[in-house]
């Protein structure tokens, strides 16, 4: 049960990654959030799986509050789960070879889909831009009710517009299944996504998430990133297939660290007197996230959405809510909790 706190809330926005199957920690960091009941989720902006935890949250919002938001949120991960079931039953040999606890790049049919994704182009692999996650978030998502809803979160979903390369915001109430593809397109592996003429890719070449939707917006000054993708790893990659994803992982938070470089920038300026305090809104940033869990489990199983993996990553989402909540509540609407230039610069 939700705990009854509204005497002591304070109104927050959140910034979510995406990851892949490595959502599921942002989905747990919600749960925990939504139970807890502290914060008021003013404003979201997310790109990938984050935009897909935000829309599946913010339609639970809308149907029954934060008890409702939860189930939308367990639902959508369940019906992702259901998807790899279907994935390992194609293949017996996949299963066996993951009973040998191989890495998952080992894996026959991932090893086959990602050899054919980097090798022929999307539009001759799937024709008929066929995405299961359509299906999905039509059957778990009521947009007609998120972008009406005055109980639903404010929504800014990232995108990359392929043809000009700038960064495309998305935002309630204009909202469909097709945004959400959009911001999680991830080439080569599924064809663009075209919106009114513009094809767009995965946004988490440009926003991971992108901020300035949270700052240009008026209301809460409190942003709360949820990081999945590994900042830091202490290990130097080796294989072929570890230096690809150590790759992806720098570019994917590429934008967010030049965002926080601007903030850090900007919120010195302030302190320093040389901007108006008056006129420029000091940001408070807070960061919840798990670098370690992250290299541990390695990038290659943000394509294998196993219900086990997933509840983990739910359950350490939910510890470091827990966690940060009762270490850093007190200074929502105060200070930062995060060092900016320690962390990003």
């Amino acid at each position: 049960m939700t705990a009854n706190r509204t005497s002591d809330r304070k109104t927050v926005n959140f910034a979510l990654q995406g990851g892949g199957a490595h959502g599921a920690f942002v989905w747990g960091v919600l749960d925990q959030v939504l139970e807890d009941g502290r914060l008021a989720i003013e404003a979201i902006s997310a790109t990938s799986a984050g935009a897909m935890n935000a829309v599946a949250m913010a339609s639970g919002m809308a149907h029954g509050g934060a008890e409702a938001a939860r189930e939308s949120l367990h639902a959508f991960w369940y019906e992702v789960s259901r998807m790899d079931m279907a994935y390992d039953l194609m293949s017996p040999l996949n299963q066996w070879i993951q009973a040998l606890r191989l890495p998952p790049e080992y894996h026959p049919v991932h090893a086959v889909i990602h050899t054919l994704t980097h090798t022929l182009p999307p539009g001759l692999l799937n024709p008929f831009h066929f995405n299961p996650l359509r299906a999905l978030l039509q059957r778990v998502v009521d947009f007609d009710l998120l972008n009406s809803s005055p109980e639903a979160p404010q929504l800014f979903l990232n995108a990359t517009n392929v043809r000009t390369g700038k960064i495309k915001v998305f935002q309630s109430p204009l909202l469909t299944a097709e945004t959400v593809l959009a911001s999680a397109c991830l080439p080569p592996y599924f064809q663009a996504v075209e919106i009114d003429g513009e094809h767009y890719w995965d946004g988490g070449y440009l926003g991971n998430p992108a901020i300035y939707p949270l700052i240009y917006r008026k209301g809460s000054h409190d942003v709360i990133i949820v990081q999945v993708t590994a900042i830091r790893r202490d290990e130097l990659p080796t294989s072929a297939a570890d230096v690809l994803h150590r790759i992806n992982e720098i570019s994917f938070n590429s934008s967010l660290m030049r965002e926080m470089r601007a903030i850090a920038f900007a919120t010195r300026l302030i302190d320093d007197g040389e901007l108006d305090s008056d006129r420029h809104s000091r940001m408070y940033m807070h960061w919840i996230g798990n670098d370690q869990l992250m290299s541990q489990l390695g990038t290659a199983t943000q394509f294998h959405p196993e219900w086990n993996l997933l509840c983990r990553l739910r359950d350490e989402g939910r510890e470091a809510a827990r966690s940060w909540l009762a270490r850093h509540f007190d200074q929502i609407g105060k200070s930062s909790t995060v060092d900016l230039a320690d962390m990003f610069l």
